[in-house]
């Protein structure tokens, strides 16, 4: 399939809007929260929501099976990003799943280093469960960080033997704090989306002196025995592209039911731009197609 022109336009406008360097984490965070948006649809309505002591939002879509949820958690590097800075491109997710979203706002590092992040989810998780939903009615994703730290909360409910959710869904995922995929290691040349001093800098700060292959930080290094089936999308041009794969590779080696799926000429997380990109909403259109099949 071709490239659409839309993603020509986009990658040169992403070109031109190269991030400065030398910032610190607290400021790339405030810059983060303050770049501009997509508008949210009319019909969606967000309400805040306190999950178990995790501060969160519930998104929801006209239509939307109350007692189905989507529980979602936003990429960033684990320092950066809100349900703010995500809020639309969720929406896009729960309608096209046909469910509610509940976006959580987890602790950031580096104040809060691994396993913080976990712990959050895991909370939320436990507070939906808590409140009546059936684990088999409820899918976590999230993106980039998210997209690890989606498999770490999972693997964390299975060590505390906890009712694990229907799937888990991991868009462009980070699974390794040590850097070294090929593709991240191959992307620096031609000067990537992703940095790789800046994404090392965010891997220092969530380990906060921990080990790079600790599990919950690094799932590729985890144990995947028994986790719910995994829907991993990545972008073929991405830098994290190697982190799917690998994240792929040790999913089914462990006998988890997992689909990898690689989107030509994508980038990382296309999906943020799907009110311009067709393959961004094509591809939230199959995440909401897995999300139906496994809540069944």
């Amino acid at each position: 399939m071709m490239p659409s022109e839309e993603l020509e336009k986009i990658l040169e406008l992403m070109k031109s809007q190269k991030a400065e360097k030398g910032l610190t984490l607290l400021q790339q965070r405030a810059g983060f929260e303050a770049a501009p948006r997509f508008p949210l649809a009319e019909d969606v309505t967000c309400e805040e929501v306190d999950a178990g002591g995790v501060p969160g939002e519930w998104i929801t879509v006209p239509g939307a099976a109350t007692g189905r949820v989507l529980i979602y958690l936003h990429g960033g590097g684990y320092a950066l990003g809100s349900v703010n800075t995500h809020r639309e491109m969720i929406s896009r997710l729960a309608r096209a799943a046909g469910v509610r979203a509940l976006a959580i706002n987890y602790r950031l590092a580096p104040e809060n280093p691994c396993p913080a992040a976990v712990e959050d989810s895991v909370k939320a998780y436990r507070w939906l469960l808590a409140s009546g939903i059936s684990s088999a009615h409820v899918v976590i994703a999230g993106d980039s960080a998210g997209g690890g730290l989606t498999v770490a909360s999972m693997i964390a409910l299975r060590d505390a033997e906890d009712p694990l959710p229907a799937a888990g869904v991991c868009i462009s995922p980070w699974t390794d704090m040590e850097c070294i995929g090929e593709s991240l290691l191959a992307s620096i040349e031609g000067g990537g989306m992703i940095e790789l001093d800046g994404i090392r800098q965010m891997a220092n700060a969530y380990l906060g002196g921990a080990d790079a292959r600790t599990p919950l930080a690094s799932p590729i290094h985890a144990d995947l025995t028994g986790l719910p089936p995994l829907l991993i999308q990545v972008g073929g041009a991405e830098e994290l592209y190697s982190d799917a794969t690998r994240l792929a590779g040790k999913a089914e080696a462990d006998g988890v039911d997992v689909t990898l799926e690689s989107w030509e000429d994508m980038f990382h997380v296309w999906h943020s731009y799907a009110p311009m990109l067709p393959e961004g909403q094509q591809a939230i259109n199959r995440v909401g197609e897995f999300i139906r099949k496994k809540m069944r």
